[in-house]
């Protein structure tokens, strides 16, 4: 066969390629059935987006790693720049000031500063010679680089998206050596402050999530009503499920955002635990992929900003699933390939597409295209 494919596109890493489109399509499926059997409003631009996403990571796939390198500083300013744009000019929707309106999309830069934000990081530690990795010149860049875009997600306000930049720049000076005492430090701090950021710093709708999270069934009709939902619907749907188009709890809206955020419980209630175990099978191989991606990039930045992507996708999926079952407050992370969305799948794709890159050239070449 290889004598009529042509080389470049039998180069492509076609097991991971096939990986995303099962998940996307299982995702297509998902939402098909939440909405009453209709392409419209989800299903149809939810394949549509994933095609043109696909190919996008193909030909991000074809930038060597002196590129990202080149970019690693750049794309972080101007993603600050247009969270500043956000701040002026942003879109309102359910409340939030998040969006950017292009005219075919609407885009959410927070979602895209969770990979500038890595590659920044990764270059960054990168560039510090390893002599200074516990010095204190190693740590208060990190939070130079954390405090701006940080502060104006927090502004819109998104608390899911600011716990998300900050662990991926947090897992990024972990890999790159920073002492183990600077994050037991941080835990504590953290602990100690936790409770006067819930009195003085979190929005009143903030801190009713978090008080749903610890006793959601204390208002099952107000304030608890998306957790009890879900869990409903993922208990219904027992080992099997009920079935393609069966479900009860997304087809008479008794489940809120059932085709983006607890789009998870859709799924359950229909094709039960059988149905969940396969999409977590293929998060763990899409995690697999991504860490080995990893170990065998020969260089440091490669390794950080594989390691970081990696984990970044590995937080959108984790803290979705906690969410959805109640072991997390409600935040708004979408699942990655199954929720409907234009801004976190060109995000999580970019991830992919960066990940391709490393794999395909992992050693240092000249040039950044090829």
């Amino acid at each position: 066969m290889s004598d009529f494919i042509p080389a470049p596109i039998a180069q492509l890493p076609w097991k991971t390629i096939v990986l995303l489109c099962v998940l996307a399509s299982f995702g297509f499926v998902v939402l098909y059935s939440a909405a009453g059997g209709s392409l419209n409003p989800w299903a149809g631009p939810h394949m549509i987006r994933f095609m043109v996403f696909v190919v996008m990571a193909i030909v991000l796939s074809r930038f060597k790693e002196s590129f990202w390198k080149m970019m690693a500083f750049p794309a972080y300013g101007i993603v600050v720049l247009m969270l500043v744009g956000v701040e002026l000019i942003g879109a309102v929707g359910g409340g939030s000031q998040r969006w950017l309106n292009l005219g075919f999309i609407n885009l959410q830069p927070s979602e895209l500063m969770k990979v500038a934000i890595i590659l920044a990081v990764a270059r960054f530690y990168d560039l510090l010679p390893p002599s200074q990795i516990r010095t204190w010149g190693a740590i208060w860049p990190l939070f130079a680089l954390l405090a701006v875009p940080c502060g104006l997600i927090l502004l819109q306000p998104d608390l899911g998206t600011t716990i998300t930049v900050f662990a991926g720049a947090l897992t990024i000076a972990f890999l790159a050596g920073l002492p183990l005492r600077l994050f037991i430090g941080g835990a504590a701090a953290i602990a100690v402050i936790a409770p006067l950021a819930f009195f003085f710093t979190l929005e009143e709708y903030q801190q009713r999530r978090v008080t749903t999270f610890l006793n959601p069934e204390n208002d099952p009709l107000g304030s608890g009503y998306h957790i009890s939902q879900s869990k409903i619907a993922i208990g219904s749907g027992g080992l099997f499920g009920k079935g393609f188009m069966n479900g009860t709890q997304s087809h008479l809206d008794y489940l809120p955002e059932g085709h983006t955020d607890f789009v998870f419980a859709t799924m359950a209630e229909e094709w039960g635990l059988m149905g969940g175990i396969l999409v977590l099978f293929c998060f763990f191989l899409l995690f697999r992929w991504g860490l080995r991606v990893a170990m065998k990039a020969k260089t440091r930045f490669s390794k950080l900003a594989a390691a970081g992507l990696t984990v970044t996708i590995f937080f959108y999926v984790a803290i979705n699933l906690m969410m959805v079952m109640g072991l997390a407050p409600v935040v708004g992370i979408p699942l990655p390939f199954l929720s409907h969305g234009g801004s976190s799948m060109m995000t999580i794709m970019i991830c992919v597409g960066i990940l391709m890159s490393i794999e395909r050239h992992p050693g240092r070449r000249g040039g950044a295209f090829g």
